[in-house]
């Protein structure tokens, strides 16, 4: 048995065609339209990272140089406390051989006199001539005029004229 179509069915079967053909056009429209949106988005979304990116390379390059010179300052505060340690222990040595070599040279009694003499000649006759308790002599007037010729105070005088800069300048 075959239906037949009704007549209302088949007086509506155009608008309905009209209506299926619009709604499938709309859904592709707003396929498409989504599609469209979805790569821009997509796009953006890569320009954004890629700007991100570059930013955080530079900020890192930034970050690592700033480290990269305090790491340097701190490396040459370091050398030059090594060179400074260095150099201390080079006067210290100079001067502890300097205060033995002074402490022989006036063990010897016609350097002692010579000494004495120059003090004398620059204080006048009635200087008195003392023993230092560390090594060498002291003068000294009534007037309270004095002049130090301990071994300290002359290998003082005699390092205070030497060129230390020379020392430590490089070969």
């Amino acid at each position: 048995m075959t239906h037949a179509k009704d007549p209302l069915q088949i007086a509506l079967e155009p608008l309905r065609a009209a209506l299926i053909a619009r709604a499938r056009a709309e859904a592709d429209r707003v396929c498409a339209d989504a599609e469209t949106a979805g790569r821009q988005l997509l796009a953006e979304g890569r320009d954004e990272a890629e700007a991100l990116l570059a930013k955080a390379r530079a900020q890192g390059e930034s970050d690592a140089a700033k480290m990269f010179a305090s790491e340097m300052d701190r490396a040459r505060r370091a050398a030059r406390g090594v060179v400074l340690a260095a150099q201390r222990a080079v006067y210290t040595e100079l001067r502890r051989r300097a205060l033995t070599a002074v402490r022989g040279l006036l063990a010897d009694p016609a350097r002692r006199a010579r000494l004495e003499t120059v003090l004398r000649s620059r204080l006048g006759d009635q200087a008195v001539i003392h023993e230092h308790p560390d090594g060498g002599i002291v003068a000294e007037t009534p007037d309270g005029r004095s002049l130090d010729a301990s071994i300290e105070k002359l290998v003082d005088s005699a390092v205070a004229d030497l060129d230390l800069e020379q020392l430590w300048a490089a070969g």
